[in-house]
């Protein structure tokens, strides 16, 4: 059967690179929709799809992958409840705004509302929205009745919290639905996104690994345009490295979250604000799987620099994810330069790109004490405390936070 009218039209439609889904499957899917046409050339049928797009909405539900079920992968959304519990009350932000695309039958985005009120949120405290390009899949997820397919964890404690038993399946209750919005839309419409707000979080996961390098291209461009400057992105396991733009892990490796690369602008000069006395830090051991860093060079091996073009040069590999060649830099210029906080502040961040909170952890109490209105470093240490189980310090973090940005926003 020659396929090659319709893999055109998909590509052009939704992005999708055919191999990725095999051409027998592909065949399967077009021989079904072409039977219920009475059609027996698929140019022919290619044609027919062309013109319609109600047959075209057809084809795609045959061919797209909608496998989904409820806290797939439990430490993504442990994570972006810890986000997203730390933004919440921050000055002026409104409720967090998160975005799922696609979102196939509902279990992403309302895994992503359970976790929210599980960690205390309240339902104005935040906005899930929540796209696909399948109408029946739409439609599954507004009915909200799942079956026992949909929960496959070995932890289910959740449904009984959220979740009425009717009949043989299951149906979510009426303030986890009422969490999200759920709405026909492309990723890969140009227009898409043009009228609305950034988002804190999206999630987009295993969307990328479906699409031809075009799409994706066009994908990482709206997704960009969308987040917000210091929000976070949610892929699939194999996805990040698909990213072409400058992104950094957000969070441990298992957790497949982004943040934008490393941009230096100067910081706003303000008046002194002492945050709210943390607890002394605990003491930074470290770790058997940490990752230490190098041994310093000699300071004559490197030209003397300023911390403005230490800065820079250790952001442009950190963006090209050569994270450890980029803190090795950090650590060989630090004797040579007066105690910076933007420094301190980078270091962490490349600890944590490495996966070493506790090294992390220490960089950002020097940030804060070389600049305590350090409102980036004092959110970093609420998300660490958090990860770590220490409700009381995360939140007296985030309020040092909190007043600093309102000292700020003051004219």
């Amino acid at each position: 059967m020659n396929l090659t009218g319709v893999e055109q039209l998909l590509r052009e439609w939704i992005g999708l690179d055919a191999s990725t889904i095999g051409t027998a499957a592909l065949a399967r899917a077009v021989r079904g929709r072409m039977a219920a046409l009475g059609v027996d050339d698929p140019e022919r049928f290619a044609a027919l799809v062309r013109a319609d797009r109600a047959e075209r909405d057809r084809l795609v539900e045959e061919v797209i992958v909608a496998e989904s079920w409820f806290f797939r992968d439990r430490q993504v959304f442990d994570f972006v409840s810890d986000f997203a519990v730390t933004i919440a009350a921050l000055p002026g932000r409104g409720p967090v705004r998160i975005l799922c695309a696609p979102c196939a039958s509902g279990e992403e985005p309302y895994s992503v509302a359970m976790a929210l009120l599980d960690a205390g949120l309240t339902p104005g405290q935040f906005v899930i929205d929540a796209i696909d390009v399948s109408h029946a899949a739409l439609d599954r997820a507004q009915r909200g009745r799942y079956s026992a397919n949909a929960f496959r964890n070995t932890d289910n404690s959740f449904r009984d919290r959220w979740f009425q038993v009717d009949g043989g399946g299951a149906v979510i209750d009426d303030t986890v639905r009422t969490g999200v919005r759920f709405a026909w839309a492309n990723l890969l419409d140009d227009d898409f996104g043009t009228d609305r707000d950034r988002y804190d979080v999206i999630f987009c996961r295993n969307l990328l690994i479906y699409l031809t390098a075009e799409a994706r291209g066009r994908v990482e461009r709206t997704v960009d345009r969308l987040l917000r400057p210091d929000g976070i992105l949610v892929l699939g396991a194999a996805e990040p490295p698909i990213m072409k733009g400058d992104w950094i892990p957000a969070g441990g490796a298992s957790v497949f979250a982004l943040r934008r690369g490393i941009h230096l602008v100067p910081r706003a000069t303000t008046a002194a604000v002492r945050p709210v006395p943390p607890s002394p830090p605990r003491p930074l051991a470290a770790r058997r799987d940490s990752v230490a860093p190098a041994p310093v060079a000699d300071a004559a091996e490197e030209p003397t620099l300023s911390l403005q073009d230490v800065l820079e040069r250790a952001g442009g590999l950190a963006n090209e994810r050569r994270y450890l060649e980029a803190l090795e830099f950090c650590e060989r210029s630090r004797p040579r330069l007066a105690p910076a906080p933007e420094l301190f502040f980078l270091m962490g961040m490349l600890h944590q790109s490495l996966g070493d909170p506790d090294r992390a952890e220490g960089c950002f109490h020097k940030t804060l004490y070389l600049d305590a209105t350090h409102e980036e470093a004092l959110l970093a240490l609420a998300l660490l405390a958090r990860q770590r189980g220490d409700a009381r310090m995360a939140e007296t973090y985030r309020q040092s936070a909190a007043r600093v940005l309102a000292r700020k926003v003051v004219p």
